[in-house]
Order: C-alpha cells, then structure tokens, then sequence
C-alpha cells in the first residue's frame, strides 16, 4: 500500500490530476498552482487532497460548484486516455454517424464566443449518438493557408508557417478547454506537405480530365497586396482587407470548368437536406436559364449593315420588339470596334471607372445605373430600326456574350437606364393580370404580345402568349439566320490561382524550349513551398514565389528538358474543397482515401457551419466531390447530406441616448433626423426597461436606442472565451449558448439580393443571439443547483464533501414518471437541434427533484447521463463521485419507458340524472367507489348529492360517472 501511496502521489504531481478509481474525493486546485499532496488511506482507497491553509481557502472565490478544478481534469482524462478517438479498424455492422464543423481559419485573434456556438451544437450530437451506439466520426482541422498569414509575414517578417502553427496551437487549446470531443488523432492542416500532396494529386486528376486550362481573362489585380482577389474580397473598390485600390486587368490564370457540371450540380440540390434558402441561393448562383441568341448587326454612319455583329443572350426573345437599344459590358471584346471618334475619349474613362468594381459592385439591385453611349448603332432584325449601343458596368463581360438588347418596358434595370438617359420604352407585352395598373413602371411577367409584328422580317407575333411567342421568335430566329436556342448559366469557370507565396504549389512546369505546359509525375508529389525570406509583392504581377529562382528552375523529370515552375498558387479554397475525406483516413500515405473507409463513412452525416459559406465552399467542394466520383475516387454523388447554418452571436446591447446641439437629452422616437443630433453611449447600469423600450432611469421620458452588434475589434464587443471560462467555467459557456436560442437559422429569410446573401448579409436579426452576461449567470446558476442536488450543500469552507447524496432506494411513480417525461424531450430535442428546449426540460426535473425527500441513485444516474453531452465535464464527474470507475461517454442513453409517460390523472364528467354538473380530476386507475367518495366532496357537486337517495351509479373507468338519484315525491300545490 505505501508503494502504491508514493506511486501514486509521485504522478499526481508531475501531471495535471485525475479521476482516481480508488477515490471519489475532487482535487480542489486548478494547473496554475500545484500545492502540496497529502494522500490518506480511507476505508474505500485512497484519498488526495491538498494542504491550503484555512487563510488561502477563505481568499479563493466561492463557486457554485467547483468546475476550475472539475474541467481541467476531465480533460486531462479524455486527451490522456484518447477517450474520443475513431480506431481505424471499426465493426462496420455498426451504424456510423459523421458530423463535422466547417474547419477554421486560425487567426491571431483566436476564438470569439460565437465560434463555439456550432462547435458545441456538433459535440453534443457527437456524444448523443455515441451513447446511442453509433460509430462516431467528429474530427477537427485547421484552413491554413491564405493571405491574412502571409500579409502578416509581410509586415512583421515572421515566416508564415511560425505564425500560422502559432494561431494552430491558441486555437487547439482553446477548444480543448472548451471540452469538445474531437478525435484528435485525425487532426489536419491544409498547410502540411502529408495533406496538400492529395490537393495536388485532385488537380492532376481534374486537369488530366480536360477540366482545368489557362486563359488570359479580367482579374481583380491589387497592386498593394500583389495578388488577385476574389469578388466577395473587393468592397467598393478596395480590398476588404487593408482598403487598397483594386483593377481589373487581364492575366493569366489556372481556370477550372466547373460549368461542365452546372447541370449536376442543380439536379442533385433537390436530394440534399439542406435549408431552402441556401438551395435556392445555390440555384441562383449558377442561374441555369432557356433563351435565345440573338445577332444584331452593327450600322456605318450611313445606316448601312457591318460586318461586325453583336451577339445578345436573352431569356425573352418574346420581347424583342421592344428592344430600343442595345449594352456591352465595358470589357466587351468588340467595344473598340463599336466607338466612334467622338465618344472614345468618354468610353476610355468610363472603362477605367468600371475596372476597379467587382462584379457584385456593378450588378447590385439598388445601385444607381450608369453607362456613356458608344456612338455606334445597330438593326433591330426583327422591326429593322436603328437602335443606339450603350455601354454600362451592369452588363457583366463574363455573362452570356457580354451584351444584352435592352427592353426598357419589361425589365426594371433597363427600365431605369432607360429614364435616366431619355431613352425610347417601348410596351409589347400586355399583363394577363386586368387588375394590373402599375402604368409607368416596368411589367416583367407574362402576358399577350403587343406591338410586334413586322412583314419585312416575317416576323408576327401579335396576340401570341408570351411562352409561344418566345418560341416563334427562337424558331424565326434559327430559320433566318438572325439567332439561335441557347441555354445559359450565370455560373463563370473557377478562377483557381493567386499571386501568393502561402499556397499549395501547382503540380506543372512549362518546357523552356516551347513553353508547353506539362504535368509533373504523381510520384513527385508534394511539391513543397521553397523557403523564402522576402514575401513582399513583386510589383511586376509576378508571383513571390518567381523570386526563388533556384526552385523555379527546374527540368522536366520525363523529357530532362529545361523547365520553369509554375509560379501561382492555388487558392485558400483548394484545401478546404476535400478535407472531409481526409478525415476518415488522415495517415494514409498510399491513396488520398481508402476506398473502404470511404463507403463506410460516406457522406457526411451533418455538416455545420455558417451561411456565409452557401455558396462558395460549398459549391467548390460539391464540384470536386463530383470529379472524385466520376474518377471513381468516393462512392456518393453528394458530400454533405445534412446542412446546418448556426446563426450568429452579437456583443451585448448597447444603449445610445440622442443630445440636441444644446446638448440636451432627445428621446430616440421623437428624433426626426437621428444624424443631426449627438449620440452618446449610456452605461447598462442607468437604463431600465420600460415596456417594449429602454430609457433613462432618472428620465423615463428620454427613450434610448438599443442595440447588439457583429462582434469586432473595432467596436471592443468582442468576448474572449478563455475569459467566460475562467468565470463561470466551460459547461456552463456551452449550455448557455446552446440556451440563447435555436440552433438553426431560418429558412425563410428575406434579403435584399441573392448575391449580396450568399457573401454580405448572411443572417436576419431572427438568425442571430445577443450575448447577455446576465443569460450566463442563470445557467450557471442551474448547474450549481444540479450540483448541490447530487453532491449535497457545501462545507463551510465553500467545499463539497465525497461522493452524493443518492439512495439505492426504489423509485416513486412521480420520480419516475418525471425522469422520463425528461428523457423524452431531452432525445428528441437533441434530435432535432433544439437545444434550448432540451435544457429547459432538464431544468424543469431538477426543479421538480428539490421537492423530493430522496434521491435513488437509478433516477439520479439517468438524469446525469442526460446532462453530459451539454455538460460533459460536470457529468463526468457526478458519474466518478456515483461509483462509476469509467468514463460514461460510451454509456448508453437513457431510453424513455412509455409507460411512465402516460398522465397520471384525467378529467371525468360527473352527471346527476344524466345532466352535467361538472367534473373532477381522478387517477386513471381510480375505482367507482373512490370516484364517487371525489365528487362528493366537490364543491359544486355536493350540493346535488348531500342528503340524497342515490338509486344506482354508472361509472365508464376514466370516461363519465352518472349518479341516479331516487326523484321524490311532491304534493301537489305546494312549491
């Protein structure tokens, strides 16, 4: 014994301490401090507590339950026993459920409070289904390249990869504080030469298939940052990170031809379980729509016929007269051809205006519409009159041919452009709606064709619907040669490199002799980054990566031909595109993934993440997933069966008071202009609510504005996790958010653009949570009453005696029916990602349990196996201290008993000679006479029954009771 007592006392204090199976006693310290041991022997072991002297335990704070000593523990327990690892070898009869979490970006900034919001939904349906026997998949990752890392290089001149493994680290700690069941045995970065040989080896394979090119097209250039920037990237026409100066300007670049699997894409959306509104954002995005090409030719200045053509994609040919001019996009191939002398110099500038837009900037709903006329006209082919040729930035040059035929009477953004620039509108379609009388806006359904028939052209369509219209028009078209059916797609080829240092290399040299481009053997993969001391833009367009010229230079391995490197990146999305099959077989050297692991935990089963990814991510890894498949690589069409958008969580409200310019409170309703008065914060503690608004409280009158924002540096609301759990600890952090509110976001939400959804507004104030340091504390607050409830009262010293207070007594009928009105709700809530009101439910038993004289020990384990995958630590701990020597994460959960769900008491009518008289509340099992002794002592009931003679009783168990009374005599004449 005193061997194993120094054994024991020598690792208690070389690590952090754990969950003896020979004590139930709690260690009451945190990692910080590591004070003296003194190890006791008790009747039931071993007993370790600590020498703090009475004067260090008054100091320590007192808690409602001790989790700064419980978590950091159970932690230990779970990395040191890899409780949550995935073996690689699992009995595949087993069901199998993969959840994930969109993997971050470690930033030096680290975690903010609403990060784990997801993360905690993912981990407490992760532990759910464990208990529930599934095989469990929940990895977690890190997205590690990118450009933040490497402008943090440039300005600091630390080396990506020291800063990036730095960010990895803060992050792994801080969710590991957090008590996220991740198996990290599978952990990965997309930075490690181990992962991005595969994202190397899928280009090979995407561009062996024909689906990868080069071509010089408009880019958004930022000379400031040296690199190409993705439209959601530009804002107004600086990059959204730093605010430098961006132009478009044509390079050369990897594309990849994810339009060749548009089609797809669109078709395999409807099987998905995903919210409806990012399907429908998805199908907007690739825009697959049935028109028509139409050819207009181009007029000398004598009104004759050109030769050059412009070429327009409309989805209503229908429309066609009423065509009274015509756009290009400013990028359009033919512009310098259409302009006359007069107007180049206009076009010229507007042209380098137009430059330093994104797309999303020019094709933008509400923004004002702006062009310069061209000089230059065209025949309308199917009337023959002379239309003028605009140029204006909302005609995109990488949609359809990059020139539409305006029809200003049935399109609103023509029809402003029309207006703004006295243009002629035209009406040719007549509303089938008679109702209809919006007279001077524009009318873009369907109607009758007007105003549209021409025997010059052929052409006659009057009186036609529009549908039949639109194909008479199609046919005429092909017939004459004035056009041709066209299906079309908004959706442009991925423009997949960037001009970057921190980035997966590209697997491609180019022959110096020819400058062929040639792909590099699979058996030279990964393609490591050189080591590069100067990361800073070329100012040339060229790559940081053309600086390593010992790395650029290389020869063909095949050929032995000299050979340059390609020099671009891939972007941050390629690694991201494919992690999720990386999960299941994380160590394999040989092939990206094995083909049996990949059946078995194909797809994933519930991915999680926030809607800002709709399209983007998404759709990239959708089309990659899809190549994989058809090159025979994964087993399912799809890689994510289940989609959750968490929302967001916001800073706490913040409270604005209005001052006149004399400097005198304006009450916020009464304010006609807010921005000519002075706004000025009010600290929480002098506002007080007052109905449905907050106001002053030493001047009710003045009431204020409140409101929760986007947590930011800039605005000092954002909150430091670390700093939550240090307070009130990691469980209480996790519960309380998944308490704020649901956990998914609305499908329904109504935003302004389908564009601006998918990458600027990402959810309504109805998808979003508000932090409250109050919220916090009350369910901080609960888990010290569930504590108290099992453990018992604590000391006066502020600690909790060993063990709990629960009896191997038998249950009551109200416990049970009580417990398993919990266990219900709780699973089936969880089910469903409602959270908030599995908590609730759980905080309605321990309510119910404090009324109770004892507490069976079999109630109270089920109850603690119910709280553990939203409490996991304070469960692990109740389930030790209950005489458990394991872990409960594989404990099966709780299954709800019908028989105990079935309410205990029903309403029965009572009648008195078969007329109602009221009813009484009864057990279901209550027999007649108990039945009747009820309704005797009713209050209403009584009067009808007391000093009666009863004939006979009709009694239907748990339906109705009928008392016959012996009617009696009455004389005659009298009342």
């Amino acid at each position: 014994m005193l061997q194993m007592q120094t054994h024991l006392q020598t690792h208690l204090q070389n690590h952090l301490l754990l969950p003896s199976p020979f004590s139930h006693r709690t260690f009451p310290f945190t990692p910080r401090r590591r004070p003296s041991l003194i190890i006791t022997t008790t009747s039931f072991g071993l007993r370790v507590s600590n020498s703090i002297s009475k004067a260090e335990q008054q100091q320590q704070p007192r808690r409602p339950y001790p989790f700064h000593e419980i978590e950091p523990r159970w932690q230990r327990y779970w990395e040191d026993n890899r409780t949550f690892r995935t073996p690689d070898d699992i009995d595949t009869s087993k069901p199998k459920f993969y959840i994930l979490d969109m993997f971050p970006y470690p930033s030096g900034a680290g975690l903010h409070v609403g990060h784990p919001l997801g993360y905690t939904a993912t981990d407490i349906l992760a532990r759910y289904k464990r208990m529930k026997g599934f095989n469990v998949l929940h990895p977690m990752g890190w997205d590690a390249f990118g450009l933040p890392a490497e402008q943090y290089a440039i300005e600091t001149g630390t080396h990506p990869k020291v800063t990036t493994m730095r960010n990895i680290g803060r992050f792994r700690s801080q969710l590991k504080s957090l008590g996220f069941s991740y198996d990290w045995d599978r952990e990965i970065s997309t930075t490690e030469p181990e992962y991005f040989k595969w994202t190397q080896w899928i280009f090979l394979q995407i561009l062996k298939k024909g689906l990868a090119y080069q071509a010089e097209v408009p880019v958004n250039w930022c000379p400031a940052l040296g690199t190409v920037l993705a439209n959601e990237e530009v804002v107004d026409g600086v990059s959204e990170r730093g605010g430098h100066p961006v132009v478009r300007k044509p390079m050369r670049q990897w594309m990849l031809k994810i339009t060749a699997y548009a089609d797809r894409l669109l078709e395999d959306l409807d099987a998905l379980d995903w919210p409806e509104n990012v399907k429908e954002i998805q199908r907007n995005w690739i825009g697959r729509s049935e028109g028509a090409e139409m050819d207009f030719y181009t007029l000398d200045y004598s009104g004759q016929e050109r030769d050059i053509k412009l070429t327009v994609y409309t989805t209503r040919p229908d429309t066609i007269f009423g065509a009274t001019y015509l756009v290009v996009a400013p990028e359009h191939i033919l512009l310098s051809s259409l302009v006359s002398k007069a107007q180049s110099k206009c076009v010229e500038e507007y042209r380098e205006l137009a430059s330093r837009k994104s797309d999303l900037e020019r094709t933008e709903l509400q923004k004002e519409k702006t062009g310069v006329f061209s000089g230059c006209y065209a025949r309308n082919p199917a009337n023959g009159e002379a239309i003028p040729i605009w140029v204006a930035d909302y005609v995109l040059g990488s949609y359809g041919t990059g020139a539409i035929m305006a029809v200003p009477a049935h399109d609103t953004r023509d029809h402003e452009f029309a207006l703004k620039y006295d243009i002629p509108i035209c009406w040719v379609v007549n509303p089938d709606d008679e109702s209809y009388s919006n007279i001077g806006e524009p009318y873009t359904g369907e109607g009758i064709i007007i105003n549209s028939s021409n025997s010059a052209s052929g052409l006659k369509i009057n009186g036609s619907p529009s549908t039949e219209a639109a194909s008479k028009v199609t046919d005429w078209a092909e017939r004459t040669g004035h056009g041709k059916k066209k299906v079309n797609y908004k959706l442009r080829d991925w423009l997949f490199a960037r001009q970057r240092y921190w980035g997966e290399p590209f697997p491609v040299i180019f022959l110096d002799d020819t400058g062929e481009s040639v792909p590099l053997p699979e058996t030279e993969l990964p393609i490591p980054l050189p080591e590069l001391d100067d990361f800073t833009p070329t100012g040339t367009g060229e790559p940081p990566l053309a600086k390593a010229v010992s790395w650029v230079k290389t020869t063909d391995p095949v050929s032995g031909k000299p050979a340059t490197r390609e020099t671009n990146t891939m972007p941050q999305w390629a690694g991201s595109c494919w992690y999720y099959l990386r999960f299941m077989d994380p160590k394999n050297s040989e092939a990206l993934v094995d083909k049996t692991k990949e059946m078995y935990w194909s797809p994933v089963d519930v991915y999680v993440g926030g809607a800002e990814h709709s399209v983007l991510h998404l759709l990239y890894a959708r089309f990659w997933h899809k190549v994989l498949y058809d090159i025979g690589v994964v087993s399912t069409k799809e890689p994510f069966q289940c989609l959750i958008n968490q929302g967001i969580i916001l800073g706490e409200v913040e409270y604005t008071a209005l001052r006149d310019p004399d400097g005198k409170f304006i009450s916020a309703d009464s304010a006609d202009v807010r921005s000519e008065h002075r706004q000025e914060r009010v600290p929480e503690e002098k506002v007080m609510k007052s109905g449905d608004s907050f106001v002053l409280k030493d001047n009710p009158s003045i009431r204020l504005i409140a409101r929760a924002h986007k947590m930011s540096k800039s605005r000092g609301n954002v909150i430091n996790p670390d700093d939550v759990v240090s307070e009130y600890g990691a469980d209480s952090l996790r519960l309380y958010e998944m308490f704020m509110g649901p956990l998914r976001v609305s499908t329904n939400t109504q935003l302004p653009s389908l564009i601006y959804i998918a990458h600027r507004y990402v959810c309504s104030s109805r998808d979003s949570k508000t932090w409250s340091p109050t919220g916090i504390e009350g369910v901080h607050r609960f888990l010290g009453r569930t504590w108290r409830l099992i453990v018992g009262s604590p000391l006066p010293n502020g600690s909790f005696k060993d063990g709990t207070v629960a009896i191997d007594d038998e249950p009551t009928l109200e416990q049970l029916r009580s417990l398993h009105k919990c266990i219900e709700k709780v699973a089936e809530e969880i089910e469903g990602t409602r959270f908030n009101t599995g908590i609730s439910s759980m905080m309605e038993f321990i309510n119910a349990a404090y009324k109770w004289d004892k507490h069976p020990r079999s109630i109270i384990e089920a109850f603690v196996l119910l709280l553990s995958p939203y409490a996991p630590h304070m469960a692990e701990e109740l389930w030790f201290r209950l005489g458990h020597s394991n872990s409960l994460a594989y404990e099966h959960f709780p299954k709800a008993n019908p028989e105990y769900l079935k309410d205990s008491t029903v309403v029965l009518p009572v009648q008195i000679n078969g007329k109602m008289r009221g009813t009484i509340q009864i057990e279901e099992s209550c027999t007649e006479d108990d039945a009747f002794r009820l309704a005797s002592l009713d209050e209403k009931l009584s009067k009808y029954l007391v000093g009666k003679t009863i004939k006979k009783r009709i009694y239907v168990p748990g339906k109705i009771m009928n008392v016959i009374l012996v009617r009696e005599n009455v004389e005659v004449g009298r009342p």
